[in-house]
């Protein structure tokens, strides 16, 4: 990762000058003479320049922009860059948040990786912008944990890989770290999960993380899908769509990334990481279409496309994480190709029974800088859930409206004092694209991970003021 400092003084091998007004600018008008329209990046090469032109003073373009800056420079010789700072908080952090999260990329396997000249970015501003750094880097920072851990390829990163980096995360971060295996997850009861991983060869694992603030405000509990790999079991899926399914646990992944930004951010609010992790695949042991599993919960699920395996998993996790007596639960997950149909790549889905935590939500995500909409519930599709054999199926009736079917069959073993304290979060979409985007490289993205550090934020402050204003009271 390349090193942000904050200096009272303009310095720099390069320079970067923001532009808003190209009538105002006497860099524009000399880019200008060289054919440039005034859009996009220009580098003045005798001033060591480049000129960066965003359409106004907005958290959304700064943050895009910053990304752009440090892919450009990844081309040139120069050692250092400076930048001015904006002098509005919200926009220096988007800025340096883009530049460190646009400078990783996704060739873990290159044979020859290049070595970029780049390794200082020096920020012009007052002092107190180190603070702002500082954040920014700790969530670059987890976003590199999860977009690595996503692009790691499924013959290294079984679910004994990801127990691994979660205990080694724990040790770093002074985490809490319990693990169920096999027999432990029998003894749960969680058929349903169980089922899914059958077939393979890398038996799954539960993973706990907890962290603790000395003085807790809030307790919430994040869930994450774990398939290292999904094959689609004996509901096969075609080849091309098998390509990227090492990215089906970016929900789990995002979740240990969230775990680290919290410890290192040092939150008042106690924090459980659920990480389901499994494979699904086929063999003579492969659970089947026609089977009935029996969950945690005591619900029995009519199986009829085993290829709707996330879902299954997750639903015995919910039903763990409910035990810890949670202020809020989440659940992350590329669930649903239907999320993505229905919203684009980059968007996700928040699905849940409480309305305005669903709208807090998306409040906070899209302060972050992620994309994310709220989709309903809806009674007529709850009726397609409906199974002749068993208390219900797990997947519907119906091709249309599949992301919301699979968010309400979670919300069935969901226990009714917990309802409107539960989001589904479908990141389906923006997980792993196979291109950059935004601040984003080619492949994994961490998608979850900036929404719901965000959120988990606004609750501290929130419980902060209750708490202020009973001492007052």
């Amino acid at each position: 990762m390349i090193e942000i400092v904050i200096t009272d003084s303009m310095q720099g091998e390069a320079y970067v000058e923001f532009v808003l007004d190209s009538k105002g600018s006497k860099n524009i008008q000399k880019a200008q003479e060289f054919g440039f329209d005034g859009k996009g990046q220009f580098f003045l090469q005798e001033k060591k320049t480049l000129l960066v032109c965003i359409d106004g003073r907005h958290v959304d373009f700064v943050r895009e922009a910053g990304a752009n800056i440090a892919r450009f420079f990844k081309s040139l010789k120069f050692g250092s860059i400076g930048i001015k700072a904006f002098g509005d908080e919200a926009l220096d952090y988007a800025l340096m948040l883009g530049i460190l999260a646009g400078w990783q990329d996704s060739g873990l396997y290159k044979s020859n990786k290049k070595e970029y000249a780049l390794s200082k970015v020096y920020i012009q501003g007052d002092s107190a912008l180190g603070k702002v750094a500082k954040r920014a880097k700790i969530v670059a920072k987890s976003l590199y944990i999860v977009r690595d851990l996503v692009n790691t390829m499924p013959q290294v990163a079984t679910p004994t890989y990801l127990l691994q980096y979660c205990k080694k995360l724990a040790q770093k971060r002074d985490l809490e770290c319990k693990v169920l295996d096999t027999k432990d997850l029998q003894k749960e009861r969680m058929g349903a999960y169980l089922a899914v991983s059958r077939a393979s060869v890398n038996p799954p694992y539960l993973v706990h993380l907890k962290y603790k603030s000395k003085k807790p405000l809030a307790r919430v509990v994040v869930v994450g899908k774990g398939l290292t790999y999904d094959s689609g079991g004996l509901s096969l899926k075609p080849s091309d769509y098998m390509v990227t399914m090492k990215a089906d646990k970016s929900g789990a992944c995002a979740v240990i990334g969230i775990l680290n930004a919290v410890a290192e951010l040092g939150l008042h609010i106690e924090v459980h990481g659920i990480i389901g992790a499994a494979e699904n695949m086929i063999g003579g042991d492969a659970y089947k279409p026609d089977d009935v599993l029996f969950s945690r919960e005591g619900k029995s699920i009519e199986v009829r496309n085993t290829d709707a395996e996330g879902r299954l998993v997750l639903c015995d996790c919910l039903s763990y994480a409910q035990d810890l007596k949670p202020d809020i639960i989440i659940d992350l997950a590329t669930l649903t190709g239907a999320c993505v149909v229905g919203l684009g790549e980059y968007t996700s889905g928040i699905m849940g029974y409480n309305e305005v935590l669903k709208k807090d939500f998306e409040s906070c995500a899209l302060q972050s800088g992620e994309l994310m909409a709220c989709l309903p519930f809806n009674r007529h599709i709850k009726k397609l859930l409906e199974s002749k054999v068993a208390d219900i199926c797990n997947i519907g009736s119906s091709r249309y409206g599949g992301g919301i079917s699979a968010g309400m069959f979670l919300g069935e073993f969901i226990r009714d004092e917990y309802k409107d304290k539960w989001l589904h979060i479908d990141i389906a979409g923006p997980a792993y694209i196979e291109r950059e985007w935004d601040i984003n490289p080619s492949g994994a993205s961490g998608a979850g991970v900036r929404a719901v550090l965000a959120f988990i934020e606004n609750l501290e402050s929130k419980q902060d003021s209750k708490k202020s204003k009973s001492k007052k009271a």
